[in-house]
């Protein structure tokens, strides 16, 4: 083995080593700006950020890299408490947004795939035409409630899950669904807008 391949092989460790410890410097300081964090939180980046003082999450969570969290706590001229809870045992794939200006909750043992979209809120009311006049970012925002989604609930692949909803427990909502209203336990629901498509019948203990 010639010196040069030395060298370089030992350029190589010693970056790895640096780059690795300067990641797990970077995610301890990113958990203490959380609200509550439990054990074993892995924390992959890229992430973008806002509000995490209003973000608590469980034990045993993990969420995928290209992810964007949001507790909103002000949005132009408006002032919020946006508060986001994830149980435990939750984990998430890439590419996840959520963004709260009311409240999100998540319960214990969710599963998400990729590139879902969990929002509580939206820019402008529909309801109310002269705020169309502003360009989208300037539309007060508005909410038609809090988002629960219970335990044991598995959320396919690019699912957006909207304001207002409630997903009872051990529902399967099917890849690329919006959810637009709320869900009962022990279904399989999907399509635009989602709808009960099975009923599961889980034995009782």
């Amino acid at each position: 083995m010639g010196l040069k391949k030395i060298l370089k092989d030992r350029i190589y460790l010693f970056l790895d080593g640096y780059y690795s410890d300067l990641k797990i410097r970077r995610s301890e300081y990113i958990k203490k700006e959380f609200s509550k964090v439990g054990i074993n939180f892995i924390i992959e980046e890229p992430l973008r950020y806002l509000g995490l003082k209003n973000v608590t999450v469980g034990d045993n969570v993990s969420i995928g890299k290209d992810w964007r969290v949001e507790a909103f706590n002000k949005h132009n001229d408006q002032e919020f408490d946006g508060r986001i809870q994830i149980g435990n045992n939750v984990n998430i794939e890439s590419c996840f947004h959520i963004g709260a200006i009311g409240k999100i909750t998540i319960g214990d043992n969710v599963l998400m795939a990729s590139k879902v979209f969990i929002s509580d809120h939206s820019h402008g009311n529909v309801n109310n035409p002269d705020e169309f006049k502003l360009a989208p970012a300037k539309r007060p925002l508005y909410s038609k409630g809090d988002i629960y989604i219970g335990n044991n609930v598995w959320i396919g692949e690019g699912v957006c899950i909207l304001s207002g909803v409630t997903i009872g427990e051990n529902a399967i909502i099917g890849a690329n669904s919006v959810v637009t209203t709320s869900i009962p336990s022990n279904v399989i629901a999907a399509g635009v807008p989602a709808k009960v498509i099975k009923y599961i019948d889980i034995p009782q203990n």
